[in-house]
C-alpha cells in the first residue's frame, strides 16, 4: 500500500497532528502544495492554517480581525499577511541594530582618538619637564662646582650660568621630579583605557559584522564574486 492509496480523511488529520505538534510549518506545507494537485488541496485547508496562525502568532491571532475582513480574508492570507508584516519588523530591529552597532563603533572610535591625544600631550609635557629637569641639574651642578678651585674661563662660564637661571633651584627640581611622576602615571592610565578601549572597538566591529549579516544576500553577493572570473572569461572569448 502506498503513500497515494491512504484516503483523504488520514491524510487531513496526518497534516492537522504536524501543524499542531509544530512539527509542520508553513513552509512544509508550500512544500506540500507544489507535490500534487491531492496535495495542494489537502495543504489549503483552512484550519491548517488556522493552526500555523495561531500557533506562530499567538499574540497577534487573539486580537481577532473584524466580520468583514474575516469574510474576505482566509486563514492563508491572514498568515501571508501577518508574515509579512512579522518579516517588515524584523528588518527594522535589523537595521537598529545596525545603527546601534555603527553608533558605539563611532564613540568607541572617537574615544581612542581622544586617548591618542591625551597620551601625546602628556608625552610632550614629560619631555618638556625632562628638559627643564636637565638644564637645572647643570645649574646645580655649576653652583656646586663654583666653591671649588676652577680655571678662570671654566668658573666664568658656570657663574653665568647660575646667574641666568631666576628660579629656586632646589625646590623647582623636586616640583620636576613630582610632575614627572605624575606624567607617567597619567600615560600609564591612558594606555590602560586605549588597550581596553581597543578590545571594545574589536568586540563592537564584531557586532557590527553580525548585525549586518544577512544569509540571503551574503551567499548571493559570494556566488556572484565566485563565478565573476567564468564571466568575464566568456566575455573575453
Amino acid at each position: 500500500m502506498s503513500a497515494s492509496d491512504l484516503p483523504d480523511e488520514l491524510w487531513a488529520r496526518i497534516l492537522e497532528l504536524g501543524a499542531a505538534s509544530a512539527a509542520l510549518g508553513f513552509r512544509d506545507l508550500c512544500c506540500l502544495a507544489i507535490a500534487s494537485r491531492r496535495l495542494r488541496r489537502l495543504s489549503l485547508h483552512p484550519s491548517l492554517w488556522s493552526s500555523l496562525l495561531s500557533r506562530d502568532f499567538p499574540s497577534q491571532s487573539q486580537s481577532q480581525p473584524s466580520s468583514s475582513q474575516q469574510l474576505q480574508l482566509d486563514p492563508k492570507s491572514l498568515y501571508k499577511t501577518k508574515f509579512e508584516r512579522h518579516k517588515l519588523r524584523m528588518a527594522e530591529a535589523r537595521r537598529r541594530a545596525v545603527y546601534e552597532a555603527e553608533g558605539r563603533l563611532l564613540a568607541c572610535r572617537k574615544r581612542l582618538t581622544e586617548l591618542e591625544g591625551n597620551i601625546r600631550a602628556e608625552g610632550d609635557r614629560m619631555k618638556a619637564a625632562a628638559q627643564e629637569l636637565d638644564n637645572l641639574e647643570r645649574v646645580r651642578r655649576a653652583s656646586v662646582a663654583l666653591n671649588v678651585w676652577q680655571p678662570q674661563v671654566v668658573h666664568g662660564r658656570q657663574k653665568q650660568l647660575v646667574q641666568q637661571c631666576t628660579v629656586p633651584v632646589s625646590s623647582r627640581l623636586s616640583d620636576l621630579h613630582m610632575e614627572l611622576k605624575v606624567c607617567k602615571q597619567q600615560i600609564a592610565s591612558y594606555k590602560n583605557g586605549y588597550n581596553k578601549e581597543k578590545l571594545k572597538l574589536n568586540e563592537y566591529d564584531e557586532a557590527l559584522r553580525r548585525a549586518k549579516y544577512h544569509p540571503l544576500q551574503n551567499s548571493s553577493h559570494t556566488s556572484s564574486t565566485v563565478h565573476e572570473p567564468e564571466a568575464k572569461r566568456k566575455r573575453l572569448k
